[in-house]
């Protein structure tokens, strides 16, 4: 192979890479209602979570986590919200972040979207991650390099949680993860107000995904620059954030 066409494909090759990353979130609808529809191959895109600064305190938004990646000469092109989080800002349920438990599995009753069973768990190892109901994680032995528990699951082996009604009237902003399969995470947040049932839906029916886990409503917040986007009209807690060198 000439030089000339071995310069042509590497050129070839960063195009497409670079459409791709332009490409990771995109607005879709779905019943009448739009979204935005974040897609990740673990293969490629290497996520994580972030919870705490370097002084221990919560980052609390995208601009703080930003300016702390700036000082690693890292940028953040992609964040979430990760998971429920009590007034501290700090994780309610399990959580992992660079192999360390931070907070333990939560296999509490209690009120609330969190303790509405089942509740579950997200995760990501190197190149492969899930999303799985809480007693099925437990039970899994899996020991993940970063997780967030979460509640409850929108979508639980392919049929949507019993407790979701499709005529159910609680409406909100929400965002939450599913994983079609063993290398693929999707996270979604609704740009209209939607009920759990309709929220389940679109990842069960139209995303593939046999497993999806709420993480959260009202502060449902997304950074996407490819999107010109940065919310930030909520303190938040675990941030799941893909982060670039320069």
């Amino acid at each position: 192979m000439s030089r000339a066409i071995r310069l042509w494909l590497l050129v070839l090759g960063l195009l497409i890479g670079a459409a791709r990353a332009e490409a990771a979130c995109t607005g879709e609808t779905y019943e009448g209602n739009d979204y935005t529809v974040c897609r990740f191959d673990l293969r490629e895109d290497h996520l994580q979570l972030f919870s705490l600064d370097d002084k221990g305190e919560p980052y609390g938004s995208f601009s703080a986590l930003s300016l702390a990646l700036a000082d690693k000469g890292e940028s953040l092109s992609f964040g979430m919200n990760a998971g429920m989080y009590g007034e501290d800002l700090k994780p309610i349920g399990l959580y992992i972040e660079d192999a360390k438990t931070l907070h333990k599995l939560n296999r509490r009753n209690g009120p609330g979207n969190f303790h509405m069973k089942p509740n579950g768990v997200f995760f990501i190892d190197g190149d492969r991650g899930g999303v799985m109901e809480t007693e099925a994680f437990a039970a899994s032995g899996i020991r993940p390099q970063f997780a967030s528990q979460s509640g409850p699951m929108l979508v639980v082996d392919g049929k949507i949680h019993p407790k979701f009604s499709v005529d159910g009237t609680s409406l909100q902003r929400r965002n939450g993860v599913g994983a079609p399969d063993d290398h693929t995470l999707i996270f979604v947040i609704s740009e209209d107000w939607v009920n759990f049932h309709s929220f389940a839906s679109l990842f069960k029916d139209k995303l593939g995904c046999p497993n999806a886990l709420f993480l959260d409503g009202s502060i449902s917040s997304l950074h996407a620059p490819d999107m010109a986007r940065s919310d930030g009209f909520a303190l938040l807690g675990p941030i799941v954030a893909l982060a670039k060198g320069p």
